[in-house]
């Protein structure tokens, strides 16, 4: 059984979570994601379950070490967790989810303590070579509270038995265990080429529920990359251009007798 916690979730685009504990409960949490702590709460790091434990967390893009954070005061104290970059923190509770909830790599935040973080591989082997979260996904397993974060707007889908929603493959959150995870090739050679939406797309098939994210961590990262490599390239024309000007007003003025 998991621990029954109490939260609150501050902010709007930067958002973070406030998990309020009684004594002797605790959450677990990636390694580096804790924002502050009250008093009374011992915080301790290990692989939470041995070796092999913490090499499978590697494996999904996680860290080898997870940190529990236990209250051992009276009354309550508080923990807070903050999103890595902007968009939306989601709380799941897995009694509502059959116990079980898959999602990309890197959307775990935190979550109750008897909760199990554990490595789901995709059903085929196109999803993993090709889905852009690679061949191995995180399955959240138990029956408390699990946060994990959207980048951008959150849309939720509910799919009905038989029903198909193509997606953008960076742009998966989550599902639930009644959905199906594939890859399909987008088809057509300018559609490949020029569509910009990259060769594969998701296809989610229903019943169940479905998380989206309007601003992937990757997208956002490209972008980055992008207005990075533009502002080098006119930095270094204005370098060009500057030393061009120096060479020709020297010329100048060795022409003109003034130098």
């Amino acid at each position: 059984m998991a621990d029954v916690i109490d939260y609150e979730i501050l902010g709007d685009d930067m958002q973070l979570v406030e998990v309020a504990l009684d004594h002797g409960e605790a959450v677990r949490a990636e390694a580096g994601a804790m924002m502050y702590m009250e008093d009374g709460i011992d915080m301790q790091t290990n692989t939470g379950g041995g070796v092999f434990k913490g090499f499978k967390r590697m494996v999904t893009g996680a860290s080898f070490f997870i940190t529990n954070f236990t209250y051992q005061g009276s009354g309550q104290g508080k923990v807070a967790f903050a999103a890595p970059y902007p968009g939306k923190i989601i709380p799941i509770d897995l009694r509502s989810f059959d116990g079980q909830f898959i999602c990309q790599k890197d959307a775990f935040l935190c979550a109750a303590q008897g909760v199990e973080i554990e490595v789901a591989f995709t059903k085929r082997l196109g999803a993993g070579l090709f889905g852009g979260e690679g061949f191995i996904l995180q399955r959240l397993e138990g029956d408390g509270l699990v946060f994990v974060h959207a980048g951008g707007t959150l849309v939720q889908k509910r799919l009905m038995p038989g029903q198909r929603l193509r997606v953008d493959t960076g742009c998966i959150v989550g599902f639930s265990k009644g959905v199906t995870y594939d890859i399909q090739f987008v088809g057509g050679f300018k559609n490949a080429m020029f569509g910009g939406e990259g060769l594969f797309v998701a296809t989610l098939a229903g019943p169940g529920e479905v998380y989206l994210q309007s601003l992937p961590l990757s997208r956002m990262a490209d972008r980055i990359v992008q207005a990075s490599r533009v502002t080098l390239q006119h930095h270094q024309v204005g370098e060009r251009t500057g030393v061009a000007g120096l060479g020709a007003s020297i010329l100048g003025g060795i022409i003109s007798g003034d130098r």
